[in-house]
């Protein structure tokens, strides 16, 4: 008897495009992605389509730009009537189970108002996974693992991430080279990873369907020895940013709050008491070494993962997808985090490997086409037989898995950003604008990145002249027909990209008419 595939879905939290060391960056080591990129497909122009984190992951497993799954914020709630890539694959026979969380905000609307499923954004988890480990916000499984292992946590998740205690740091070194009290070995990475080989244990023989969240190397930027030592800040490249935070935040008012936002310490990287915009070179270049730290954690447990299924048996047939939901500025334009517009906070890593046959003649290919985080769950179901739900705006990744383009493939990619504060309207009371305005749309293609906000100036950056976004060219009148080209073409996406869940449908004479 033949056995289906397997699938697994892995996702790193907040980690960048460029931190591979396939791609030449000169800090992390990647080598276990490396690998798999060589044995499948790297997609070098891939993007998410919002942040941050509950928003992203919801595009990804609805297959859904963030205009119609409408969940924009972390805490927005997610609308019940949404299919997703764990639904679909139950039609299929699978039991789809996720290790991590999913930031899911469950509908409110099939909750009593006591409910504490409504008390926290991040407890909830997409519908459709079942959960042999779910670690939320608070951790709690880990933080009891590590209660039981004998650590002093008496404040639970709020004391895991403290810098450990009467550490000697060397005058070279920032703060952030203070490891964290545990080491390596018992992190919430290898933990997870752990649960994660015991769980396959008892699936060597069977389908499996599973979503592998890591929590690296989203921040708190600070790591377990040995990987706070990993890199040299006296190695690591300064960020792109203008000769003063003040020079910068004149790009745009949306920049100028998130700078602002920015001084205050701890509001990014929890305990750390640097004002991260006025913060010395020797502590920026170290919060970049300490980032780069967990992204080669994080490999080294990928490694782990794959070997497993190799000495399984269960490589040959488990199709390997590597990800994530968002990026992260690490210093560039003075910001930290994924809640602005640049390329930094969009552009993710995208390894994709495929067991079958067919793909024998893309091995160790790269592509420069768009892609985007919506093509994933389209990717997932067509590769394993399965109409695509007419919901979802992205397309098959197949085609390029057997070295194949794909007809008419988009030629730049999309994503938005609901930026609003609900609860206590700061965004809007300081820029003036109504939360409905709170958002912006951009589009990037080779040459030219436009984005248009509800409510505030747009944006244009030349993407071949001007990399970094440094120059804002949209009040340039010698810009003007391309301003009007690009809000023209952004225009045409987003009339042909609303809902269209029952759009080719038609009720009248003979019944239902429904048209693919």
């Amino acid at each position: 008897m033949t056995i289906k595939p397997n699938v697994l879905l892995i996702c790193a939290d907040q980690w960048r495009a460029d931190c591979i060391s396939s791609l030449g960056h000169p800090n992390v080591k990647t080598s276990n992605l490396d690998a798999l990129a060589r044995e499948g497909v790297l997609f070098r122009n891939h993007f998410g389509q919002c942040t941050p984190c509950g928003p992203s992951r919801t595009s990804l497993l609805t297959g859904q730009y963030l205009m119609n799954h409408r969940s924009g914020q972390n805490g927005t709630p997610l609308d019940a009537r949404h299919t997703n890539l764990a639904l679909e694959a139950r039609k299929l026979g699978y039991d789809p189970a996720l290790f991590g969380y999913t930031d899911t905000s469950p509908d409110p609307r099939s909750h009593h108002p006591n409910d504490p499923a409504l008390t926290a954004y991040d407890e909830g988890v997409m519908p459709g996974f079942r959960t042999p480990l779910h670690l939320p916000e608070d951790m709690g499984a880990w933080v009891a693992e590590l209660i039981a292992n004998g650590y002093d946590l008496p404040n639970g998740r709020g004391d895991v991430f403290r810098p450990k205690k009467d550490f000697a740091r060397p005058a070279d070194r920032g703060f952030r080279f203070i490891p964290t009290e545990f080491p390596a070995e018992d992190s919430e990475t290898a933990y997870l990873t752990d649960a994660f080989l015991k769980w396959l244990l008892v699936r060597e023989r069977k389908p499996w369907f599973a979503h592998f969240v890591f929590f690296r190397p989203h921040p708190p930027l600070i790591a377990p020895e040995p990987y706070n030592a990993a890199v040299d800040p006296a190695a690591v490249c300064f960020p792109q940013r203008a000769e003063t935070p003040e020079i910068e935040a004149a790009q745009h008012p949306l920049l100028h709050f998130t700078i602002d936002k920015l001084r205050r310490p701890g509001a990014y990287d929890e305990h750390n008491p640097l004002d991260l915009v006025a913060a010395g070179d020797l502590d920026i270049r170290q919060m970049r070494a300490a980032y780069y730290g967990l992204v080669n954690e994080v490999d080294f447990h990928l490694g782990r993962i794959i070997e497993h299924l190799k000495a399984t048996g269960q490589y040959e047939r488990t199709l390997i997808i590597v990800t994530s939901d968002h990026a992260e500025m690490l210093g560039q334009h003075y910001v930290w985090g994924k809640e602005i517009y640049f390329d930094q906070s969009f552009h993710l890593p995208m390894v994709v490997r495929d067991p079958q046959s067919a793909a024998d003649a893309a091995r160790g290919s790269r592509v420069d086409a768009f892609t985007q985080a919506i093509d994933v769950m389209p990717t997932v179901l067509d590769w394993l037989g399965h109409k695509v739900p007419r919901s979802c705006d992205g397309a098959s990744l197949v085609p390029f898995l057997e070295g194949r383009t794909p007809e008419d493939w988009r030629d730049a990619a999309y994503f938005e950003h609901d930026f609003r504060n609900v609860r206590s309207q700061r965004v809007e009371t300081v820029l003036g604008i109504t939360s409905d305005q709170c958002s912006y749309a951009a589009i990037r293609d080779h040459d030219f990145k436009y984005v248009h906000f509800a409510a505030l100036p747009p944006l244009l950056f030349d993407m071949r002249a001007d990399p970094h976004e440094t120059r804002n060219l949209a009040a340039d009148p010698a810009h003007e027909p391309v301003v009007l080209r690009y809000a023209q073409k952004m225009l045409d996406w987003r009339l042909s990209s609303p809902d269209r869940t029952m759009t080719n449908m038609h009720v009248g004479e003979g019944g239902l008419f429904s048209r693919d």
